[in-house]
């Protein structure tokens, strides 16, 4: 017998050549049973609707059939028809099954309302769900949508290092990479670890961001993002952090801070729109079962003009809702660093639309940032969204040798880790800079999830590194 060539079900659901002989693979979604009619809905991963299989129980052997539980795997060849029922305009008359993998009554991901907290604890496993089934394509489709961004607009996709000898952040939280015997560490006479006999030679650790790799690359290639798996040693277990997460991280050489503004707002404009056309499907099962305002708040991300706010101008607007009477767990002053709450009342609350806050003050932000004339402030930039608050972070960068060696000696930073860092504003300085993009956070905001280890495959989180 001739093998006919398996036909996907999303693109078996398309099809109007009704008779035709077809092939579709995949588990088993649900399997009625009747003594006149069975009903399969099998899917395969490739949409999130599944194909009717119409079964003659009469035509198979009765112990097969009894064998097709949720979640077994199977081979049907069968006939494609024009459905008789609501929801779906093809459906396939089964004529042989083939069972490739059988599925016990103890499946973890049995047909019921499951929370996404137990499906965390079978990550190895949820992914054949239709919620995570559909985060997955809208996670590859942004992956996707960020590549041909980037490739339209000239820039260069830039590889940086995950073992790195520098703290790009300041914060200290890092992962620590090492070959030594940790049974039998090797001190100097200050008691102090030495790292002689070590793969590097030196203390290294996994990256907390490509940011100061990538601004060597825009020094000589213009302008190139990076995009790549960063690591935060940090002990929090809030649904918006994960130890292992992917980010996005664009540097333009040339740049100013309006222009940098307008690529943060034409960038992410992209994204969403991107999923809104090509991720329907998945959007508005998301839109039915997680957030029924999901598809409403991508729309009018893709139609309103963020607005352009200042620190200082948040900071007044923030104190006056205060002194209306607004409730927030953490105090309103200049200089603090803004909480979550204080983000998303400025976005969701006042309003009602993204904000670009820019001209932070120098001593909550990063070394590298350019100081303002005052003094006090930065050319900072976070782009903040409703339900997520910011999700995005970036800057001008400071491109005076005698400032940046300033804010690193103000700061303790080991100078030893930095002078190849310097050597960029030693030899043909030029103004520039970037921003950074949380992957999952851009997920989470386009999926509507409320959990930040729901719109990643296997999260890593404190005491957590499953699967």
């Amino acid at each position: 017998m001739e093998k006919i060539k398996r036909t996907k079900v999303a693109e078996a659901l398309k099809r109007t050549d009704f008779g035709a002989t077809v092939n579709v693979k995949g588990w088993v979604r649900t399997h009625r049973s009747s003594k006149a009619v069975d009903f399969i809905a099998l899917y395969d991963g490739s949409t999130i609707n599944s194909i009717q299989i119409v079964i003659d129980p009469t035509a198979f052997d009765e112990a097969l059939l009894k064998q097709i539980t949720t979640g077994s795997c199977i081979s049907v060849v069968g006939e494609l028809v024009e459905s008789q029922g609501s929801g779906q305009s093809v459906e396939i008359l089964g004529k042989s099954i083939e069972i490739y993998g059988l599925c016990g009554s103890d499946y973890p991901m049995q047909k019921k309302g499951q929370t996404f907290e137990y499906m965390r604890q079978h990550a190895h496993l949820r992914l054949r769900t239709n919620s995570f089934g559909a985060i997955m394509r809208i996670r590859h489709n942004m992956a996707i949508a960020i590549h041909q961004y980037f490739h339209e607009h000239g820039f260069y996709y830039f590889h940086t290092p995950i073992i790195t000898a520098s703290d790009a952040e300041g914060a200290g939280e890092m992962f620590q990479v090492t070959t030594k015997n940790l049974y039998d560490l090797k001190k100097d006479e200050e008691g102090h670890i030495t790292y002689n006999d070590d793969f590097f030679g030196k203390m290294t650790s996994l990256t907390v961001s490509g940011q100061l790799e990538g601004e060597l690359g825009a020094t000589a290639l213009g302008q190139i993002y990076t995009f790549g798996p960063t690591f935060r040693a940090e002990n929090s277990n809030t649904p918006r952090h994960l130890a292992e997460f992917w980010m996005i991280e664009p540097e333009v050489a040339f740049i100013d801070l309006n222009e940098l503004m307008d690529l943060e707002e034409d960038f992410i404009k992209h994204c969403v729109r991107w999923a809104l056309e090509h991720c329907k499907e998945d959007l508005e099962f998301l839109n039915k079962m997680v957030d029924k305002t999901l598809i409403e708040r991508l729309e009018g991300v893709v139609k309103e003009d963020f607005v352009r706010l200042t620190y200082t101008e948040g900071i007044e607007l923030l104190e006056k809702a205060v002194k209306e009477g607004h409730k927030f767990e953490f105090p309103v002053a200049w200089g603090m660093d803004l909480a979550s709450e204080h983000e998303r009342y400025l976005v969701e609350h006042h309003f009602k639309k993204p904000v670009i806050m820019c001209d932070y003050p120098k001593d909550i932000k990063a070394f590298y940032m350019k100081i303002n004339e005052d003094g006090k402030t930065v050319q900072g930039t976070d782009v903040l969204f409703p339900q997520i608050g910011e999700i995005i972070g970036g800057s001008v960068r400071e491109e005076s040798y005698d400032k940046l060696v300033n804010e690193i000696e103000t700061r303790g930073i080991p100078m030893k880790d930095m002078w190849w860092y310097l050597d960029t504003r030693k030899y043909g300085s030029c103004p520039h800079g970037g921003f950074g993009l949380g992957f999952e956070r851009l997920i989470l905001f386009v999926t509507g999830m409320q959990n930040i280890r729901d719109v990643i495959p296997f999260p890593r989180t404190p005491k957590s590194a499953e699967f």
